[in-house]
């Protein structure tokens, strides 16, 4: 089962995610992202790579796509923040958008 992130992993696995463009979100214990492509099929496409990521480890960002920009935010709903498998899919999700 999936555990809430310790203080010390966070400062392992989440203050690299800040350095690299994600932020905390305001009220929550979660982390969000804009990602911006050079059209909407990019955008598309990009959410499709990662989609089938999220599918495949059972973790589903909140997400939404206008034109070419997809904001994202990652949180784990069964322990009510942030987990491994956010930090787990936000590198991925940097590393599908490079």
């Amino acid at each position: 089962m999936t555990e809430k992130l310790s203080d010390t992993a966070r400062t392992t696995m989440i203050e690299p995610l800040l350095k690299d463009g994600w932020s905390m979100v305001d009220g929550r214990d979660a982390i969000t992202k804009d990602f911006k492509f050079s059209d909407f099929a990019d955008a598309l496409g990009w959410m499709v790579r990662a989609g089938v990521w999220a599918e495949k480890w059972n973790h589903h960002p909140e997400w939404s796509n206008v034109y070419n920009t997809v904001t994202v935010t990652l949180t784990t709903h069964d322990v009510d923040g942030l987990s491994t498998l956010d930090a787990k899919l936000a590198r991925k999700m940097d590393i599908l958008a490079s």
